[in-house]
């Protein structure tokens, strides 16, 4: 049994304080950040090192395509080749030799009067929820219609997330299509995740040339300046790889330069089985697998030991109309083998999970998030992204359904941590005396003891008698949770700059979210 189990089973002195206790942890004591996963396996033990042979095999043989001049400058004095159709090849031993020297963890920092408390550990089997995604429109729950997404809403999915406890790391849920131009799209997003919460972060950018603008924002937030690479809050996203088995220049710029500052990449690597990958699941796991080991390769050719996430997200494409389908059976199924084979490497990993096919939070958009995610986490991704709030196979994010997937994370995350198993939690003695005493668990001090920290108790999902809820207006999942959403982003405007240091960001930077915007009315 874990210290934090021990410490969150104490007596906590009667009902009252037990209540107390319970509000002042914002109601969710029986699961947190960072629990151990890895239980579903869908790989046979015999079928990873056949993954990881065959991985090798195209990096060898293969290679990627459309390296650049910078790129081939860093890698090929390391050991890396050009084979005869002009593609940078990695021979398996380089890939040997960088897998078993690549960092096996990493830390991602919180700020303010999060710093310790909400860090997140990636490593091992360690899961959080996280957000992502940089969708392009926002779903509208008074019209149920979608509209272009803008920097605006930026800011409110990070209010938003700021107060749900379940999801554990913010970051760029939507792109701001409404600032065109790119320096500013960048610090304007940067700006508004940063101002919006200090949970630990993920963001991404158009170009190389806006990471050191970037990183003052970043010390602005931390309390000065060379705060930030001390205790990084934010890791770099981005897809430096085309699939299938192409470099992507702009995200490729962005791996490098990371890699020499030291920071963090949390690269995405989603090929579509079918069309950009091949149809048999474990050839695009296989292909999957050797562009993000490529990825990898790089990151350690130009700083060993940097931290980089396996982030082999390998997607499932409809034949019938070749169109991404992120609700599928499929692919749930492949994104947990792609976490398996991350854990069979011992690194940190990252994948797509809750992306679902649905256009609203309906009967389609539960299955489909339940599914997905459930199997993602049971499999121990260090960081389940996509999930909240996500709609529309990534084209679109709601409020409303961030708030459901907040709640549901908890229930999931519940069945990540299991049963423990041992003579207090087996119950023989508090079972021979509520059977021959008064026939009920009820009032046992056990059952106080233990309310609060074995059971998750959601209030979103309804759990009333029939008729309570008819005499309650019988509304169904999605009204409460816009009534959720309604008071937290009507009550919530956090700018944790505060005022003196937000206004000398917006003198040094081109912030085109209105200080007005952020605050009630």
């Amino acid at each position: 049994m874990t210290q934090q189990m021990t410490r969150a089973r104490r007596r906590s002195g009667g009902r009252e304080a037990r209540a107390a206790l319970r509000a002042a942890d914002g109601g969710n004591r029986a699961v947190w950040p960072g629990m151990p996963g890895g239980r579903y396996r869908p790989l046979k033990e015999a079928d990873m090192p056949k993954v990881h042979a065959a991985a090798l095999t195209i990096l060898e043989r293969t290679g990627l395509g459309d390296a650049t001049e910078e790129l081939l400058d860093l890698m090929l004095p390391k050991g890396a080749l050009l084979n005869e159709h002009g593609r940078l090849c990695f021979p398996r031993a380089l890939m040997e030799d960088v897998i078993a020297g690549a960092a096996k963890e990493y830390y991602v920092h919180a700020r303010g009067s999060r710093a310790g408390k909400d860090d997140m550990h990636c490593t091992a089997t360690s899961v959080h929820f996280s957000n992502s995604g940089t969708a392009v429109t926002t779903f509208d729950a008074h019209t149920k219609t979608y509209r272009p997404s803008t920097i605006q809403d930026v800011y409110d999915f990070t209010r938003l997330v700021d107060r749900l406890e379940n999801i554990h790391m913010t970051g760029d849920t939507v792109l701001a299509t409404d600032v065109p131009d790119d320096f500013e799209h960048d610090m304007s997003t940067v700006y508004a995740i940063l101002a919006g919460s200090e949970k630990p972060a993920c963001v991404t950018f158009r170009s190389r040339d806006h990471i050191p603008a970037a990183i003052r924002l970043f010390d602005h937030a931390s309390g000065g300046e060379g705060r930030f690479m001390k205790k990084p809050s934010v890791i770099f996203g981005g897809c430096p790889v085309v699939s299938p088995l192409r470099f992507g220049r702009e995200n490729l710029e962005i791996l490098i330069d990371a890699s020499r500052l030291g920071l963090t990449s949390d690269i995405a690597v989603p090929p579509q089985a079918g069309a950009t990958s091949p149809a048999p699941l474990a050839g695009t796991l296989a292909q999957s697998v050797a562009e993000t080991l490529a990825c990898l390769a790089i990151v350690n050719l130009i700083r060993p030991g940097c931290a980089m996430t396996f982030a082999a997200w390998p997607f499932i494409t409809d034949l019938r109309t070749g169109s991404f389908t992120g609700g599928s059976g499929e692919q749930a199924l492949i994104a947990a083998a792609a976490v398996q084979m991350g854990n069979f490497y011992n690194l940190p990993t990252s994948v797509g999970c809750g992306m679902t096919d649905a256009k609203i939070p309906d009967a389609q958009y539960g299955l489909e998030k339940a599914l997905t995610t459930a199997l993602a986490a049971h499999a121990g991704a260090n960081r389940l992204c996509e999930f909240g709030g996500m709609m529309g196979s990534l084209m679109g994010c709601s409020f409303e359904s961030m708030v459901i997937d907040n709640e549901a994370a908890g229930m999931i995350a519940r069945t990540v941590r299991g049963i423990e198993v041992s003579d207090d939690t087996l119950s023989v003695d508090i079972i021979h005396a509520c059977a021959v005493g008064p026939g009920h668990f009820l009032g046992n001090p056990q059952t106080l003891d233990f309310m609060e920290t074995e059971y998750i108790y959601p209030s979103l999902m309804d759990r009333t008698r029939t008729d309570t809820w008819e005499a309650e207006g019988s509304t169904d999942l999605f009204e409460r949770s816009r009534a959720v959403t309604d008071e937290i982003l009507g009550s919530h405007f956090p700018n944790y700059f505060g005022a003196a240091l937000d206004a000398k960001i917006r003198e040094e930077f081109p912030i085109r979210l209105p200080v007005s915007a952020m605050r009630p009315g």
